[in-house]
């Protein structure tokens, strides 16, 4: 348990940092376009197009963010393993302190006394819910059922992929909630995944639950993406929370056997509600403020924010 605890509160640091330097890449990149006064860089419902997402990509601290992105991705694979899922989940899930503590030194950004409530919040639900863990399922599922991950998970990331183009400037929080779904189902894919323990190439290789992870991992990357170049870092990044923590909370324990200590349960109840609700009332006071800035660039704002106003 200790174990597990260790390795998601490390994920959880490698992805509050990561999301932060996506976020200062994002917002660069997003300056350079409007400097160049690209029609190309938008969609036509004021969305991020393609190219500009791209181009977000391929700074340095976008780059940086992804690796460690990656390295969080591998610890919280491992804790996937170690922990029930919605402990895991959750404790990863409190990157959102990481990123809002960093988005005030890098980003230049206020939170206001609401945003520091909700994060501490946040953090008391998280010792809750590491109280009432108890040991996780064995994560043995039937084939069928690892089809149905990979379905859903296309079905995910192609509807995020769609509300964005559609509601462009103003999906910000659309585009964080689906990249948690897509993150939430990359979570539950490697708790399933077969030929691990032992190790077996050909039984993991004709799992589609490993299908499943690639699609739901570069899926939710690319949306995460979006969502950084649109909105608020913090609004953003609570979206995500509660995408990727509320349905691998609740299929962990409906479908997989996790399970709190017993006489624990209604703490893990308590815990797991109390921390999503923080995590909404982030994403809640972490809007943009109408009235805070008239110049886009200052705080880190991007050109989209201002436009959809």
């Amino acid at each position: 348990m200790i174990i597990g605890l260790l390795t998601a509160v490390a994920a959880s640091a490698g992805y509050g940092t990561g999301s932060v330097l996506q976020a200062l890449g994002s917002r660069k990149s997003a300056r350079r376009e409007a400097a160049k006064a690209s029609a190309s860089g938008v969609t036509p419902h004021g969305g991020p197009s393609l190219a500009s997402t791209a181009k977000a990509a391929v700074t340095w601290e976008f780059m940086l963010g992804t690796v460690l992105d990656f390295i969080g991705f591998g610890l919280g694979a491992l804790a996937a393993r170690l922990l029930p899922l919605f402990l895991s989940q959750t404790v990863i899930s409190a990157n959102l302190v990481i990123t809002a503590v960093l988005s005030v030194k890098l980003l230049g950004i206020r939170l206001s006394r609401a945003e520091w409530t909700s994060i501490a919040v946040v953090c008391s639900a998280l010792v809750l819910l590491a109280t009432a863990a108890g040991p996780e399922g064995s994560g043995h599922t039937p084939l069928a059922a690892h089809w149905w991950l990979l379905a859903a998970s296309v079905v995910l990331i192609g509807g995020g992929t769609v509300v964005v183009r559609l509601l462009g400037a103003r999906a910000a929080i659309l585009a964080g909630l689906f990249s948690g779904l897509g993150f939430g189902a990359l979570g539950i894919g490697v708790r399933v995944l077969n030929g691990m323990a032992p190790f077996d190439l050909p039984s993991l290789l004709g799992d589609p639950a490993l299908y499943a992870i690639g699609v739901a991992g570069i899926g939710g990357m690319y949306l995460h993406t979006v969502a950084l170049q649109l909105g608020s870092v913090n609004g953003a990044t609570a979206a995500l929370v509660v995408g990727e923590t509320v349905i691998p909370g609740i299929l962990g324990v409906l479908w997989l056997g996790d399970s709190s200590r017993p006489g624990f349960a209604w703490v893990a109840v308590l815990g797991f509600v109390v921390a999503v609700a923080g995590a909404v009332a982030v994403a809640w006071f972490g809007e943009p403020d109408p009235g805070a800035h008239d110049d886009p660039a200052q705080a880190g704002e991007l050109p989209a924010e201002a436009a959809a106003r």
